[in-house]
């Protein structure tokens, strides 16, 4: 269930549409002489010509004396922001101005970024480093700034993501959900984690419990359950209780233990001895375990899933998109991943 939409920043909006300029938009320095901001590049054209955009995107000179701050220099941002936007090869950016600001070490990056072929011109955007270099202000958010900003959190997930997984026993291209088995968002993003596992099978993809028990009040013992099974029965039929649960979701509203007996059953476990593993001290640890790992990663939301650390909400992003994202963060990998068509 969204409860809110978790982007790893506010600029990059191009993961859930496709190719937007995020934060607020700024003027560019003073003497960089770019051009006004303009419609979102992810956006279709409204202009009811047939003059198609170039194929290139020109982008004005920058101005020297736009560049004023130490660091960070024009080499880290641009690895940044590969990280960020890489696996779209429509997106192209230019570092218009690094400039000191009023406060002692915190540095104002400007750069153009446009859409190849959607868009004419490229649209200015503003964010900050902070004085250490390891974070950036974007809008209203702190995220992690340097060449490699997912790193942090993908260390988190290879130590601690130990959920059911399905795919390859290598970390090397890992696909984290955090979901919640009563959660109606997780059940249609089913089919694109199935989907994933076929397109993508020699990626590790790990589905972690996150019971949103506020709004769900069985989601964390159908989570106990889950784990139960797994213990009992190996990972593949893990999947195939939460698909059985999440086949007769609506049921867990009014007969929580007979649905998820029921599911139990259909994955080949003995739903007796489940039940009574569910209610084990072992069982409570493990879903708690998972929800700290989420909240430690700020989840609040599922689905969430990580692609090699990079948080991505888990529906509402094309599939093609999707695809790319995890396209790229193969290629970036120590082992690259080819993805199957």
């Amino acid at each position: 269930m969204k409860i809110k939409l978790i982007l790893i920043l506010t600029f990059a909006l191009a993961i859930v549409q496709g190719g937007a300029t995020a934060i607020a938009q700024q003027g560019v320095p003073q003497n960089a002489q770019a051009p006004a901001p303009q419609t979102s590049p992810g956006a279709p054209s409204l202009h009811l010509n047939s003059i198609a955009p170039p194929e290139k995107i020109e982008f004005p000179p920058s101005n020297p004396k736009s560049f004023t701050a130490a660091s960070p220099s024009t080499q880290e941002v641009n690895a940044f922001l590969k990280q960020i936007w890489g696996y779209d090869p429509n997106r192209v950016w230019q570092v218009m101005g690094i400039q000191t600001t009023v406060v002692p070490g915190i540095s104002r990056v400007t750069i153009l970024v446009g859409e190849q072929g959607v868009s004419h011109t490229a649209s200015p955007t503003v964010f900050f480093v902070t004085p250490d270099g390891h974070h950036a202000i974007a809008g209203s958010d702190v995220i992690t700034f340097g060449a490699h900003p997912f790193a942090a959190v993908q260390q988190k997930l290879e130590a601690g993501a130990t959920g059911p997984y399905r795919g390859s026993s290598s970390k090397s291209l890992m696909l984290v959900e955090f979901a919640d088995l009563q959660c109606p968002d997780c059940k249609l993003a089913a089919p694109t984690m199935d989907k994933l596992a076929t397109d993508f099978p020699n990626a590790r993809i790990v589905f972690q419990v996150f019971p949103l028990t506020t709004i769900h009040p069985e989601a964390e013992k159908a989570a106990e359950y889950g784990m139960c099974v797994a213990q009992q029965k190996g990972n593949a039929a893990f999947f195939q209780f939460v698909q059985a649960v999440f086949d007769t979701q609506d049921s867990l509203k009014t007969d929580a233990d007979g649905t998820l007996n029921a599911a139990a059953t259909k994955a080949g476990a003995d739903a007796a001895t489940v039940a009574t593993c569910a209610n084990s001290p072992a069982a409570v640890s493990a879903v708690a375990a998972s929800v700290k790992l989420g909240k430690d990663l700020d989840v609040n939301e599922t689905p969430t899933l990580f692609v090699n650390g990079r948080p991505i909400p888990g529906t509402g992003v094309p599939y093609a998109t999707l695809k790319q994202i995890i396209s790229y963060a193969a290629q970036e990998a120590p082992a690259a991943v080819t993805a199957g068509h």
